[in-house]
C-alpha cells in the first residue's frame, strides 16, 4: 500500500548554555574569565533515500526530537555539539509548513537534505564579555532555543509513464504484462486505489511506468480523492491513454479525462499522451475501432489499438513510448523543484458570469473554458458530461441565480449555446 501523505512534528535540539568560570592555576591569582560557548543544538534534517518508496514510516513515528548541546566547560571548553537527526523520504517528496501551507522543499534527487528545524545556537561564555572596565564579567549566555514545528509531507511519484484513463479501462492489466508490477486486478471499477510503479525494459534501457487510479468526473475538485490521484501524473513525461474498448463511450472518456487533466493544471493538459484503445479481444472493441480510431485521427490523436489481456500490439506499444521518450527533454530536477505548478492556489474565482450587450450571459473562467473548448460536441454523452462538470463547479446554479431562462444565449470561451433545463 501507497502511503503518499504524513504530518510530523520535528524539534530540534536547544543550545548549550555558555558557563561563568575563571582560570584556576597555581601561581595565577587573578586568572581571567575562562568559561566556554554551550555546544549547538542537533538539527532536523529530510534527506532522499532512494531506496524508500511510500510515507508509511511516518504513520508509526509521528514526533522526532534532537538533542540538545552541552554546556560549556571551563578553561575556554566548548561544550559537544548534539548530533543531527536525518530522517529519510522518499524520492519525490514535497515539504510544507502544516501551519501556513508555504513550501519548504521539493526534494527530488537521491541523497538531497532539508533542514527542516535548526538546532540553537551555544549559548556564549564568559570569556565573550570580557573588556577593559570588566575583567572578570560574572555573565553568560544560555543556549539559544530549538525550533519547533508540524509539517505536511507529500509524495509525488517520480516516473517516467503515466497511465491513465477512466476505471476498468485496463491499466493494471496493462502494467502487470510489460513490467514486474503486480498490482490487483479486477473486473470492477476502483481496482486500484493507490498508484502502481512498474519498471519497463526495452533495448536495454527502463523506463518507469505508473499506474494512475482511475479518474473520474469532478477529479480536477477533489472528487473521489482526484487531487490524490492527480499530483501522480505531475511529474510524468509522458501519458499512456487507455480507452475502455468495452466502455459506453470510449470518445466520451478520452474527453472527460483530458478535461480532468486540464482543469487540474494546464500544463498537465499539454503533455504528450499516446492514446491507446484497449480491450480488442472483444467483439464490441473490435467493431467500434475503424470508427473511433477515425474520429481520433481528426482531432489530432495517433492511437494505436491493443488487447493487455492477450498482449496484442503490446510490444508494439512499448516500443513507441521508447521512441517517443527518447524525443522529449530530459527532466531536469532542479528546475522542477523550483516550479511552482503543483500549487494549487486560489488566484480568485474560478469563473465570473456578466451580461452581453443583447441580454446572453457570459462565463469567463480558465478552467471552464478550457473544459469547454475540450469537449466533443458531436457526442451527446460528451455534452452530458461537459453539463456535469458545470454543475460540479457551481456554474449551473450560479446562472439560475442570474437569472438565465430556457432559450437564453450562453457564452463559453468560443462557444455559443443554448441555455435548456
Amino acid at each position: 500500500m501507497l502511503a503518499d501523505e504524513a504530518k510530523i512534528n520535528v524539534r530540534s535540539g536547544d543550545g548549550g548554555d555558555g558557563l561563568v568560570a575563571f582560570r584556576r592555576e597555581k601561581y595565577i591569582p587573578l586568572g581571567g574569565p575562562a568559561g566556554g560557548d554551550g555546544g549547538r543544538g542537533g538539527d532536523i534534517i529530510l534527506r532522499v533515500n532512494p531506496k524508500m518508496g511510500t510515507l508509511m514510516v511516518f504513520k508509526k513515528k509521528v514526533h522526532y526530537k534532537a538533542a540538545n548541546g552541552q554546556r560549556g566547560g571551563s578553561s575556554n571548553k566548548t561544550g559537544a555539539n548534539a548530533d543531527d537527526v536525518i530522517i529519510d523520504v522518499p524520492a519525490g517528496t514535497i515539504v510544507r509548513d502544516a501551519d501556513t501551507g508555504m513550501l519548504i522543499a521539493d526534494m527530488v534527487k537521491p541523497g538531497q537534505e532539508v533542514v527542516v528545524a535548526k538546532g540553537g545556537r551555544g549559548g556564549h561564555g564568559n570569556t565573550h564579555f570580557k573588556s577593559s572596565s570588566n575583567k572578570a564579567p560574572r555573565v553568560a549566555e544560555k543556549g539559544a532555543p530549538g525550533e519547533e514545528r508540524w509539517i505536511t509531507l507529500e509524495l509525488k511519484l517520480i516516473a517516467d509513464v503515466g497511465l491513465v484513463g477512466v476505471p476498468n479501462a485496463g491499466k493494471s492489466t496493462l502494467l502487470s504484462v510489460v513490467s514486474n508490477a503486480k498490482p490487483k486486478i479486477a473486473d470492477y471499477p476502483f481496482t486500484t486505489i493507490q498508484p502502481n510503479l512498474g519498471v519497463v525494459t526495452y533495448d536495454d534501457a527502463d523506463l518507469i511506468f505508473a499506474d494512475i487510479p482511475g479518474l473520474i468526473e469532478g477529479a480536477h475538485m477533489g472528487v473521489g480523492l482526484g487531487h490524490a490521484f492527480l499530483r501522480h501524473v505531475q511529474r510524468t513525461r509522458l501519458l499512456v491513454h487507455l480507452l475502455d474498448g468495452a466502455g459506453e463511450d470510449p470518445l466520451a472518456d478520452y474527453n472527460q479525462i483530458n478535461a480532468e487533466l486540464a482543469l487540474y493544471d494546464a500544463d498537465l493538459g499539454e503533455k504528450p499522451q499516446i492514446v491507446v484503445f484497449n480491450k480488442m479481444d472483444l467483439p464490441m472493441a473490435q467493431e467500434r475501432w475503424p470508427e473511433i480510431e477515425k474520429t481520433l485521427r481528426e482531432n489530432g490523436a495517433d492511437p494505436i489499438a491493443i488487447s493487455a489481456a492477450t498482449q496484442q500490439n503490446v510490444k508494439q506499444l512499448v516500443q513507441r513510448a521508447f521512441e517517443e521518450m527518447a524525443q522529449l527533454p530530459e527532466r531536469d530536477p532542479e528546475t522542477e523543484a523550483e516550479s511552482e505548478l503543483y500549487e494549487l492556489e486560489d488566484n480568485g474565482p474560478v469563473f465570473e458570469i456578466v451580461r452581453g450587450g443583447e441580454g446572453e450571459y457570459i462565463v469567463k473562467g480558465e478552467r471552464i473554458e478550457r473544459a469547454a473548448a475540450m469537449t466533443y460536441w458531436d457526442y451527446e454523452e460528451a455534452v452530458n458530461r461537459f453539463q456535469r462538470i458545470l454543475e460540479v463547479l457551481g456554474v449551473t446554479q450560479a446562472l439560475k441565480e442570474a437569472g438565465v431562462e430556457t432559450g437564453d444565449t450562453v457564452f463559453i470561451g468560443d462557444y455559443e449555446l443554448e441555455w435548456t433545463d
